[in-house]
């Protein structure tokens, strides 16, 4: 039976591929992990169809599937899991303190987990078109665009990079911006335009994304002049940025301007002792279930041998000095 006033050794917020996996590494340890993993668990992966670039699925696999089984590896090492959202912290002093609704739970150790979200154009049809044309990860996806035209929507390096990355596949990229100047720097934004595959429409928006069963275009709107016109296209690649969901921790660990969770370098230490981090929190640079899931093995050893410092706690403690916390 799950107790609330039990201190728990390792408290894990958050259910993706680096929370999952530290919830197995930390089970494994016998550090019997408790996983808040949210209502929407799974991560960005359970919006995601077919997953291809995971290691040991040669034949893909979906995306709300493999978390499943993430999920259920490290249940059967003995995690236990909440399913619903952590509504507070207190990181002031041992035992933390985490509530869900008006249930506290206290723990020694903390792994948040909590992913980040990419930011959507806020339309019913991309909703509508998600994994069927409508997408945010070329590195992800451009696979299934082999000769086909594409839609890149947004104006900064991000953008660019997709477009250029989507090349290697696709037909034609077309770079949809809102304003007909770039956030983009001067270099990414030469090499798309030097890119005979990519082609720009500028001062422009999605207005809906078209298709039946299937996406075959989109309509823009002029940012300018009160026209609206169609442009054919098997998908759609969002790149407008993502945000990391880390509201409930910036009045406590130390950020980037961003909101992305800093960490002591080589490590997954934050600036409050006996805290980690780890996956998209503080990821903005490869956001993939590959490297999350190896951010969370990290962050897993580095709780096990915080706690391992401290005595009379399970599992093996490693060799390697503990790391320091990152400075404020």
């Amino acid at each position: 039976m799950l107790s609330t006033n039990d201190v728990r050794a390792v408290i894990i917020i958050g259910g993706g591929p680096a929370g999952y996996t530290a919830a197995l590494y930390a089970a494994r340890a016998n550090l019997n992990p408790l996983v808040i993993e949210g209502f929407q668990w799974g991560g960005q992966l359970m919006i995601t169809s077919d997953v291809e670039n995971y290691p040991g699925y040669p034949d893909g696999i979906l995306g709300p599937e493999m978390m499943q089984e993430f999920r259920r590896q490290a249940e059967r090492f003995g995690a236990e899991f909440v399913t619903d959202d952590v509504t507070a912290v207190d990181f002031s002093e041992q035992p933390f303190r985490l509530w869900v609704g008006d249930d506290e739970y206290l723990a020694e150790t903390v792994i948040v987990a909590t992913g980040a979200t990419a930011r959507k154009l806020g339309l019913e049809s991309e909703i509508a078109f998600q994994g069927r044309g409508v997408t945010y990860c070329a590195v992800c996806d451009a696979a299934f665009y082999g000769g086909k035209e594409v839609i890149v929507v947004g104006g900064g390096d991000s953008a660019m990079e997709e477009a250029i990355f989507l090349t290697k596949f696709a037909s034609k990229v077309t770079v949809v911006h809102r304003r007909d100047e770039f956030r983009a720097s001067p270099i990414m934004l030469d090499r798309a335009r030097a890119n005979e595959k990519i082609e720009f429409v500028t001062n422009a928006v999605i207005d809906e994304v078209l298709g039946d069963g299937a996406m075959r275009g989109v309509r823009l709107r002029s940012t300018v002049e009160d026209s609206t016109w169609e442009l054919p296209a098997d998908g759609l690649f969002v790149a407008i940025g993502h945000d990391p969901t880390t509201s409930l921790f910036l009045d406590q660990l130390e950020h980037d301007e961003a909101g992305y969770l800093v960490t002591a370098p080589g490590s997954t230490a934050t600036n409050v002792d006996g805290v980690f981090a780890v996956g998209d929190v503080v990821d903005h640079t490869y956001r993939q279930a590959v490297t999350a899931a190896g951010s969370g093995c990290m962050g897993a050893l580095d709780a096990e041998r915080y706690l391992a410092a401290r005595e009379g706690h399970p599992g093996t403690a490693l060799t390697a000095p503990r790391p320091e916390a990152a400075e404020v």
